[in-house]
């Protein structure tokens, strides 16, 4: 697969980056090389190998969701600790930008 400017344009935009000329025609020929080799491991036989998600041995170390009583003191510690609020409410910084 053969990558050409428009493309690594199109990739640059979904991910909000700019690129110059150079930046451009150089990750056009790395991803190119990348995308070969991907093509390349496709050639490779696997019909006989296991499917493989770990191979370490270890296991997720997860908790039960438990409910927990409503602690009137808790919260209002957590508030009182809290920068910037309105009443009850804890202002954040925008996460995504309108455009």
């Amino acid at each position: 697969m053969s990558l050409t400017i428009a493309d690594i344009e199109h990739v640059a935009m979904l991910a909000r980056i700019s690129l110059s000329q150079e930046e451009k025609e150089y990750y056009m020929q790395e991803l190119t090389a990348v995308f070969g080799y991907i093509e390349q491991l496709k050639e490779v036989d696997t019909d006989d190998v296991d499917e493989t998600v770990q191979v370490t041995g270890l296991e997720d170390v997860v908790r039960d969701d438990e409910v927990a009583p409503y602690n009137e003191d808790m919260v209002a510690d957590i508030q009182s600790q809290f920068p910037d609020k309105m009443g009850h409410l804890l202002k954040v910084s925008a996460v995504f930008n309108r455009k």
